[in-house]
């Protein structure tokens, strides 16, 4: 049984195991559900299946075993147009044409709402200004994506994620790229649009202390499977935090927020 099992889920998955064609199985008969308007964390360390399971999700990668169900229906029955209106995905990496401009590319997130060869309209054009200002990328709107740095490139792929304008976000490393500031920035973005627009948000997160103080479920992954499941006042503890990362610590409470803050102890 998933443990999850509340009634409005945006998100089953039953039974999931994920293998490459190298035959490598990376999740391992995984079942969970997510609740619609919830802000979840996934954590774990490097290799133990985050950014495949989102993929997953996200129709980007099949599954070997099991089902993934988003809003009611099997990811499978759906063409990848259908369920971009709904389902928007910020990849880990990602490649802009040459030559693209910042305003064409974040344009494109509204590509699942347009009929072809349809005008342009009012709606289109408020969701890529909003998506712009809010991720800070308005004054780059001329410029060739290929030009910018990291971090701009990496607001401006968030910018056409908001601008899609979906009820549910898939957000792999989303703060790549980002330094501090623009990572503050961008987290509290998301924590924005997941409390006043009822938006679903699931962020695969490296960093433990940002994925504790801004989602309201933790999901750690270790070797495919789910170890930790739950909010992160309760699942993220010093025995939790070794047994996923191998990493002795201390918690403490954040002094801004009193949600868990980990302290790596010095190793000898």
């Amino acid at each position: 049984m998933r443990p999850d099992t509340a009634v409005d889920e945006v998100i089953a998955l039953d039974g999931v195991s994920i293998t490459y064609p190298h035959g490598r199985t990376v999740v391992h008969e995984l079942s969970l559900g997510i609740r619609r308007g919830s802000f979840v964390a996934i954590v774990g360390p490097n290799g133990c299946g985050k950014s495949t399971l989102l993929r997953a999700i996200g129709r980007l990668l099949p599954v070997a075993e099991g089902s993934v169900v988003f809003d009611g229906r099997d990811v499978r029955d759906r063409s990848p147009r259908e369920l971009a209106r709904s389902l928007g995905m910020l990849p880990q990496s990602s490649t802009a044409p040459e030559g693209m401009r910042v305003l064409d590319l974040v344009a494109r997130g509204r590509y699942p709402h347009r009929r072809p060869f349809a005008a342009w309209t009012s709606a289109d054009e408020t969701a890529v200004r909003e998506a712009m200002d809010a991720t800070g990328v308005s004054a780059l709107a001329d410029r060739d994506v290929d030009a910018l740095s990291g971090g701009q490139r990496q607001r401006v792929w968030l910018a056409m994620a908001l601008a899609q304008d979906t009820h549910t976000l898939l957000l792999d490393e989303p703060t790549t790229y980002l330094d501090i500031a623009h990572q503050i920035d961008a987290l509290d973005l998301f924590a924005r649009i997941h409390r006043d627009r009822g938006r679903t948000i699931i962020a695969v997160l490296h960093d433990l202390n940002q994925a504790a103080r801004y989602a309201d479920r933790l999901i750690a992954l270790r070797d495919g499977r789910v170890v930790l499941d739950g909010a992160p006042g309760e699942v993220l503890t010093e025995t939790a935090v070794e047994e996923v990362f191998d990493l002795p610590c201390r918690i403490i409470p954040d002094p801004e927020t009193a949600t868990p803050l980990v302290v790596p102890r010095r190793r000898a």
